[in-house]
């Protein structure tokens, strides 16, 4: 029998997932989360999908990758979100699930603590390290800012081009 009115007010709702930053310096940031969002709404109901921090958004870009291997289409709904008025294409969709495509363990290869030798097992809570360089804000007059996520399955960092848009001071992931 499903509990209504009042009662169903009293029940406990799934604690959301708790996203700090923590800049490091000029260049570097820390994003930790305690849990991954594991639909669209839970990413929707986090403070930081206001999407106001252009670092808060690269975190929940990798966040949403990170589930693709269980759940595609929830995941593409995320990248939906963060794209804002720009969501993925068939095109986009498809290079999605060709990078992924025996590759389950790329996405853990983001958060830190990750490496081949554990199987790129992520450390608890999940940390994301995300840096600028020299050339990071050489777009930001079109509105566009390159960050960088550091990837222990690479040699370097990996880019994520972000869209500012001025009337509501919100970034959007534009190419990841």
């Amino acid at each position: 029998e499903a509990v209504t009115g009042a009662a169903a007010e009293n029940e406990p709702k799934a604690a959301l997932p708790v996203m700090t930053n923590t800049r490091r310096d000029n260049s570097m940031s820390e994003i930790t989360l305690d849990r991954l969002p594991k639909t669209l709404q839970e990413l929707q109901e986090m403070p930081q999908a206001a999407l106001t921090s252009p670092e808060e958004v690269a975190a929940l870009t990798v966040a949403a990758l990170a589930l693709y291997p269980e759940n595609p289409s929830e995941t593409e709904k995320m990248l939906d979100f963060l794209r804002g008025p720009r969501p993925l294409n068939g095109i986009d969709k498809q290079f999605i699930k060709d990078r992924f495509r025996g590759k389950e363990y790329l996405m853990r290869s983001y958060f830190s603590g990750s490496s081949p030798d554990n199987n790129y097992t992520p450390e608890q809570p999940y940390r994301i390290m995300i840096s600028e360089n020299a050339y990071s804000r050489s777009q930001i007059g079109e509105g566009y800012l390159t960050l960088y996520v550091n990837c222990s399955g690479a040699d370097s960092p990996r880019p994520l081009k972000l869209r500012n848009k001025p009337s509501t001071g919100q970034w959007f992931l534009w190419e990841q």
